[in-house]
């Protein structure tokens, strides 16, 4: 099967649409650092509350407290941010960093950086971003949790700028400092680690992401599950990214994941499950397109199903999604023959010989007529066919000609046929088992006659 991953899992480049907030400002207490950034962003997906990054507190490491006036100011400072006055923020800012009469400590300092970065960060000035979050990482007496928030930031924007072996150094010193690390975490690793085609690395962390959300009876996200698939697949373990893919299906029953569990199940080689997993998004609705409903109605066909096959057909044309080309309405004529439906099946494949460009199509149907008893129309069919020329098998339509002309009793007509097909080797036989035949048969007659 070829396979398009990305129309399966987008894997996207870490980008300014993850969710950016301001710095909320506590009153006398610890500040955490700015989160401008999600982990999720990877897949444009919200940061989740529950699932911000754990804070290590260090209880023993002496911290700094914030002035009254310092956080005052800070609050006007994210007013104006809030408000977009961004040079009114900065102003602020400037002023309280560069106080030489009360030069702020490492508790105000880590907010000042922090609001800096934020700044930064929505002008899309990523280098200026990093240089304030490190900075905030040097402070000895910064509060712990605004250093190891400060550190995963430096990590995700390091994703920002593309920078992924950074990103994931940076990471994994987050995680040495971080007590019980997130699901998310372990995705923006994963993705590293996939950017820096480090696929096994990729895979462990992915795995561990959705096992901490499946221990919380928690659904993993989408994405997540295309990753897992994905990397499986391409370590070639087909049966676990089908294994994967039908959990997926469970919580996200798309078009695109039915029919690459049909494709998979068709590397497999297991026809049954292969169509199955067509019919459930056949029945959801999800198949809206002519070559997917063709496809659906051959799959019929080749499970010995052909009564589904032509339903799907039927009205696919009559909805017009299906053009009623001479390809589809022979699909469709055959199905009904195959379902024991002829009298459904012979205008179809009327129609189908009609738009057809040779005559084949004429000499099958020239067969359905006879197997109907209609041999008139089957010796006009076979006409037809012969005339129009681009017949695959001429000696075949001859005799099914001749057969038809002898249950006409027209038979000079039908000695004719049963020679013309006898030219041919593969009919010359049965051509001659039919003529001798017919010479008993009408010496019989004659005796029956006489008597």
């Amino acid at each position: 099967m070829t396979m398009n991953v990305l129309s399966l899992i987008t894997l996207k480049r870490w980008s300014r649409a993850a969710v950016l907030t301001v710095p909320v400002l506590v009153a006398q207490a610890m500040v955490p650092a700015l989160q401008p950034f999600s982990d999720d962003a990877l897949f444009g997906v919200a940061y989740a509350q529950d699932e911000q990054p754990a804070k290590k507190e260090k209880k023993t490491k002496r911290t700094q407290a914030m002035n009254n006036k310092t956080y005052e100011k800070l609050q006007l400072a994210q007013e104006a941010v809030e408000a977009k006055d961004i040079p009114a923020a900065i102003e602020i800012l400037d002023e309280l960093k560069n106080n030489t009469r009360r030069p702020p400590n490492d508790a105000e300092l880590a907010n000042i950086l922090n609001m800096y970065a934020f700044i930064y960060y929505s002008k899309e000035d990523y280098n200026n971003a990093l240089q304030s979050y490190k900075q905030i990482i040097t402070l000895p007496l910064a509060p712990e949790g605004t250093i190891v928030q400060a550190r995963y930031s430096v990590a995700q924007l390091y994703f920002v700028m593309e920078k992924y072996r950074e990103g994931i150094d940076a990471l994994l010193e987050w995680f040495k400092v971080t007590e019980n690390p997130t699901a998310s975490a372990y995705v923006m690793l994963a993705q590293g680690y996939y950017q820096q085609k480090e696929n096994d690395n990729a895979l462990k962390n992915i795995e561990v992401a959705i096992s901490m959300y499946k221990e919380k009876a928690k659904v993993p996200k989408e994405q997540w599950y295309g990753l897992q698939y994905f990397l499986y697949y391409e370590k070639k373990n087909i049966k676990k990214a089908v294994e994967i893919l039908g959990e997926m299906l469970l919580h996200y029953p798309k078009k695109q994941y039915w029919m690459q569990l049909s494709g998979m199940y068709a590397d497999l080689g297991d026809e049954m499950k292969q169509t199955s997993a067509l019919e459930a998004a056949y029945l959801q609705g999800l198949l809206a397109k002519e070559k997917e409903l063709v496809n659906m109605a051959s799959l019929y066909l080749m499970s010995d199903v052909p009564y589904k096959a032509a339903k799907v057909l039927d009205k696919g044309i009559k909805a017009k999604v299906i053009e009623p080309t001479s390809k589809n309405l022979d699909l469709l004529g055959m199905s009904w023959r195959q379902a024991q439906e002829i009298k459904k099946a012979i205008p179809e494949m009327a129609k189908a010989a009609e738009k057809s460009d040779t005559g084949d199509l004429w000499a099958r149907l020239c067969n359905v007529y006879l197997d109907n008893d209609q041999f008139k129309k089957a010796v006009e069919a076979c006409d037809k066919g012969l005339k129009k020329g681009g017949v695959k098998r001429v000696d075949q339509a001859h005799l099914v000609k001749g057969m038809a002309h002898y249950e006409l009793k027209q038979y000079k007509s039908a000695r004719t046929e049963f020679l013309e097909a006898g030219k041919d080797e593969r009919t010359k036989k049965i051509a001659n088992q039919w003529s001798t035949f017919m010479a008993k048969e009408l010496e019989r007659q004659k005796s029956l006659e006489s008597s």
